[in-house]
């Protein structure tokens, strides 16, 4: 597990190497917030009308009923499309997601999932993303940007009708939804396990070193 760690001596070589800046740390973890009470929230209105045969348990939804599910959902969906929009304007006109997201190729993928799996993936330089990272934040993104458009299309049906035709109808752009939802849960649990096996990297989205 060695290997997955910023040794001390590189830390005192370099103790004011800015690892992450300060817009994105304060944009981080305002997602942070966003994404969890929207998973919350829409855990409750799923509740109301579930598409499978199973429910989330009521501890760990927000509202207490189909009404402030949706009044929370809304306010955090505000949130999450402001913060989550200056988030990928500044990303792209920094030049940071360029930087630190490609190139993505599917060897270097595999080359280092396979060494993620046998505890060989190196993590000395925390500035620079591995593939693995680079997949699973590149994929955030579309995501976060699909589970939007479907949000927006549910929530206005039939002012944005548009955008509902675009996912074939109202019940399939539900699913994607949900799916999507699904998909950020688990990254979710893989963005804090990482965290937690590099321990450097949450302290670097911290305090910035």
């Amino acid at each position: 597990m060695a290997s997955l760690t910023v040794s001390d001596e590189q830390v005192r070589a370099n103790p004011a190497k800015v690892i992450q800046p300060a817009w994105v740390r304060v944009m981080h973890w305002v997602n942070a917030l966003a994404m969890i009470l929207m998973i919350l929230s829409g855990w409750q209105i799923y509740n109301a009308s579930p598409l499978f045969g199973f429910s989330f348990p009521r501890e760990y939804t927000l509202g207490g009923w189909l009404g402030g599910g949706l009044l929370w959902h809304f306010a955090a969906m505000w949130l999450l499309m402001v913060n989550g929009l200056a988030y990928l304007v500044t990303g792209f006109a920094t030049g940071r997601f360029r930087k630190k997201l490609l190139p993505i190729t599917p060897s270097g993928v595999l080359h280092d999932v396979r060494a993620a799996l046998t505890f060989k993936l190196g993590h000395d330089d925390l500035s620079v993303y591995n593939y693995v990272q680079r997949t699973l934040y590149a994929g955030i993104i579309v995501i976060g940007v699909l589970i939007v458009l479907t949000g927006l299309g549910m929530w206005k049906p039939v002012q944005l009708h548009w955008l509902v035709s675009l996912f074939g109808d109202y019940p399939t752009a539900r699913y994607i939804h949900f799916f999507c939802m699904a998909a950020i849960c688990a990254f979710l649990v893989i963005h804090v396990l990482l965290a937690l096996l590099v321990p450097k990297s949450l302290r670097a989205m911290i305090i910035g070193r």
